[in-house]
């Protein structure tokens, strides 16, 4: 029976399973915290109160779900291949409509890929959501080097033309060629970058609005995984 090595730049399969002892590890640090004395204004001239650090981390000691946001993750199929000597992670959710376009979106910083979770129904499957098959999408949601599940980089260097030549080769990789791309925040960065090496492979501007639209945008809406 042969077999066949996987290598570097393979497309592999991934499932988050964080060990519970790294769970109750972050719980006991955060239960040792020590807090600052109390301001001495009534408002936050003097930094954030200490009541609100004081409820985040009850929060995050307490009440947060990481089993339940770990699942969410798990739902969707997730990947990850290396690119440029960093380990990348990302989502790929193909629509079941055809002709989808594809569209790559970045997170925002400091952020994460939970951030554009809302937004994978209503774009691979419009029909379900009020809208025309023409305007579907196959996703492709990517964790930023060093953020989430993404391999931190061991050099300096990562700047926004980076990342949009990276994510040019993982869209090369899917074969998912043209495409169009958006990012929120700092995510917005790296689909304005006019690398010469990546243009032909990214769908025009008239394409992207005949699309919907799709633009580098600055999202203010915050989503807990």
């Amino acid at each position: 029976m042969s077999t066949t090595a996987q290598t570097a730049t393979d497309i592999r399969p991934f499932h988050v399973d964080t060990p519970e002892e790294k769970l109750a590890d972050l719980r006991r640090r955060i239960s040792a915290r020590r807090l600052p004395s109390g301001e001495l204004v009534a408002d936050r001239s003097q930094g954030v109160q200490l009541a609100t650090i004081q409820e985040l981390a009850r929060y995050w000691e307490t009440d947060y779900d990481w089993r339940k946001a770990e699942a969410k993750l798990n739902a969707l199929p997730q990947f990850t291949t290396e690119i440029d000597g960093v380990e990348i992670h990302f989502i790929h959710i193909r629509s079941r409509h055809e002709n989808a376009l594809p569209l790559i979106m970045t997170h925002g910083w400091p952020g994460s890929v939970f951030e554009l979770l809302e937004a994978v129904g209503p774009l691979t499957d419009p029909t379900a959501h009020g809208g025309h098959a023409e305007d579907a999408f196959d996703l492709v949601l990517p964790s930023l080097p060093g953020y989430g599940f993404s391999g931190e980089p061991a050099e300096l260097g990562w700047d926004a033309g980076r990342i949009a030549r990276a994510w040019a080769e993982l869209m090369r990789r899917l074969g998912c060629t043209p495409y169009v791309a958006q990012g929120g925040d700092a995510g917005a960065v790296p689909p304005t970058q006019p690398a010469p090496a990546i243009t032909s492979r990214v769908a025009s501007g008239m394409n992207a609005a005949a699309r919907g639209g799709i633009t580098a945008s600055s999202a203010r809406r915050e989503s807990r995984p």
